[in-house]
């Protein structure tokens, strides 16, 4: 196991624009406006118990379930953004909110600790007997995410007692001795939250009931069968069908196959992953490595999207990857995100940072809008232009965790251990660290993902051994790199997708690490039914797509790209405060000469046309029109 651990995002300045700038956005219009939604859905509202309860502001769908019943992780979740905001900018306003929310939740909470705002008010007499459908462990997750983040934003506890009191409640309720209930969630979410508890508080208890809900999951007697008939329900009513919905259908150990709801499968694998890793369990990392294999073979987007499917919001089969019907929802590849970063530091192996980087400029940063107001929850790589970003949703999860994961996204840039530091991103930043007893000033310089020229300044108080390991991503063939002027042979060097630059450092070190970055076509398995025929485009980190703003005169969808054309790299100062975008000669299939027929036997005729494609993550941020990453090659 790796002995590296994240260097935390406080501890990480973001110097360069494009990071910077979707911080500020966040901090200043992303979490301000989603505190306004919360209030004016009724979400806080629901923190105060009002008696008699309200009706319901999201009705029962066919399965007798409304998504009110985890309004209280939406809060803490929003907590979370807003302590990582504080972490980085004290702000009294943000503050005074998190503090009224403390006084309700505070209120609130039962002599026996618990504290879920919809069982209080609305079925008290029904606590822990829905744990597959009601989210009530969920819940309490993201409640202590938020209050962890709060408490080391600012230093106060009150939050965070009232979580650990609550924690000891459901330490009582669930787990093998008689008389507690052998349960666990049915959304994954409250291991890693336990696991942070654990970091937090060095109290091996909380590691302990993290470990307890991952072993027991899909244990049989079927824990969900016997709380359907306790509460006389039939188990084969489960409108899923199968426990593959949940990840409880087999014991974790067992899986080996990627199934169910994305988003609730990496949750728990970034669980497992961290237990693998705090427990020294090489059988759990094995089955992580196993699942992710799964997962990277047949079961991710281009874009690092994670789920075809609408129905399930998740997995179906090898190779569905449809693009126009696409379910790839925000929060499933943030916690990709989260997933990838553990296996990282199991073995600073180079290929799971390579997707967390994709799936971070690519499908997750999609999910929020240039102006930090408006949202995506499901990300198609096809549109014929309905598909649009959204203000508020019903099940408004995809928000706070595009919001969370940005107001964090420093700690994703290094790890260091007592001997060496390690750069996974680039972008723009500033860190002290301390190796082997000595401060060490880190500043990277570049203006990444737009250029792989980076320049990194290192300063040790004092001249001092160690190792400085720099990630060369696998699309990055022929890197160079040099030490205060000096060649470094780049290959012979790098292991595992890192070059390794051991030496005595001195105050004014140099070094320059050039990652080329050439425009290149990507091609899918010719098991991917929906890609045969077609190509994508890539440029670095940055997944390429074509949208009618660009490539106006009809639908992108009826666009050509030969397979000889010239791709180009060009610099767009006039575009989203500077970008790269990608330019080729290309063709227009016309509907010239048709007369309103439907078929014909004469293909259609072509018209050349240059094509401009943008980044994905910057789509559906000017006019409605069609788009697609995919495209037909000629």
């Amino acid at each position: 196991m790796s002995a590296l651990k994240p260097v935390r995002f406080v501890d990480v300045s973001l110097d360069g624009h494009f990071w910077r700038e979707r911080l500020e956005t966040v901090l200043t219009r992303t979490i301000p406006s989603q505190h306004v939604q919360l209030a004016k859905h009724g979400i806080l509202e629901s923190l105060t118990l009002p008696n008699p309860p309200p009706p319901l502001r999201i009705p029962r769908n066919q399965h007798n379930f409304t998504v009110q019943v985890f309004w209280d992780s939406d809060v803490g979740k929003w907590i979370e953004a807003a302590s990582y905001a504080l972490s980085h900018r004290r702000d009294d306003d943000i503050e005074a909110k998190i503090e009224a929310i403390t006084d309700d939740l505070e209120k609130a909470q039962a002599p026996d600790g618990y504290v879920n705002c919809w069982y209080l008010q609305r079925e008290p007499d029904k606590r822990w007997t829905n744990l597959r459908d009601n989210h009530e462990l969920y819940n309490l997750g993201h409640l202590i995410e938020g209050g962890i983040a709060y408490f080391l934003a600012t230093g106060r506890r009150r939050l965070l007692d009232i979580l650990e009191r609550y924690v000891e409640h459901v330490r009582k309720t669930f787990g093998p001795e008689p008389g507690q209930k052998r349960g666990y969630d049915g959304h994954q979410e409250i291991e890693i939250a336990l696991i942070k508890l654990y970091h937090l508080t060095g109290e091996r208890k909380h590691l302990d009931l993290a470990a307890y809900f991952i072993e027991e999951r899909g244990r049989q007697p079927h824990y969900f069968d016997q709380e359907a008939i306790a509460r006389g329900a039939d188990p084969k009513a489960f409108w899923a069908k199968s426990y593959e919905y949940n990840q409880s259908h087999l014991p974790v150990r067992e899986q080996t196959k990627v199934v169910g709801h994305a988003v609730r499968a990496m949750y728990m694998y970034s669980a497992m992953a961290d237990l693998a890793a705090e427990l020294n369990d090489a059988g759990l990392k094995r089955v992580c490595e196993v699942l992710w294999q799964d997962v990277m073979s047949s079961k991710i987007y281009i874009t690092s999207g994670l789920g075809p499917a609408e129905a399930n919001e998740g997995f179906t089969v090898a190779y569905d990857l449809p693009n126009d019907t696409a379910y790839a929802e925000t929060c499933a590849t943030v916690a990709l995100i989260f997933w990838a970063q553990r296996m990282l530091h199991l073995d600073l192996d180079g290929r799971y940072a390579d997707v967390m980087e994709q799936a971070l400029f690519n499908n997750a940063l999609t999910g929020l809008s240039r102006d930090g107001e408006q949202y995506f929850y499901s990300n198609p790589l096809d549109s014929d232009g309905s598909h649009s970003r959204w203000a508020w949703h019903s099940c408004p999860c995809c928000t706070m965790n595009a919001s969370r994961l940005i107001a964090s996204v420093g700690g994703y840039f290094l790890s260091a251990g007592k001997d060496e530091v390690a750069f996974h991103l680039y972008g723009g930043i500033s860190s002290t660290v301390e190796l082997n007893g000595t401060r060490v000033s880190l500043k990277e310089t570049s203006t990444y993902p737009w250029s792989g020229s980076i320049a990194i300044s290192v300063d040790p108080e004092r001249a001092a051994d160690f190792t400085l390991k720099l990630r060369v991503p696998g699309w990055a063939s022929g890197a160079t790199a040099s030490v205060n002027g000096q060649t470094v042979d780049v290959g012979s060097a790098t292991q595992n997708g890192y070059l390794s630059l051991k030496r005595k450092w001195h105050p004014g070190d140099k070094v320059a690490l050039e990652l080329p970055m050439a425009p290149e076509r990507v091609y899918a398995h010719p098991a991917v039914s929906k890609d045969v025929g077609r190509v994508a485009l890539k440029r670095g980190p940055l997944i390429y797509c074509v949208e009618e703003t660009d490539n106006p005169g009809g639908t992108v969808q009826q666009l050509e790209l030969p397979r000889d054309a010239t791709i180009e790299a060009t610099p767009r100062d006039d575009l989203f405060d500077g970008v790269v975008t990608l330019t080729a000669e290309g063709t227009r299939l016309t509907d010239n000469g048709w007369n309103g027929q439907l078929y014909r036997s004469d293909p259609p005729a072509r018209e050349p046309v240059r094509l401009t494609a943008i980044p994905y993550f910057l789509w559906n941020n000017r006019k409605k029109g069609t788009m697609q990453v995919w495209l037909s090659e000629a």
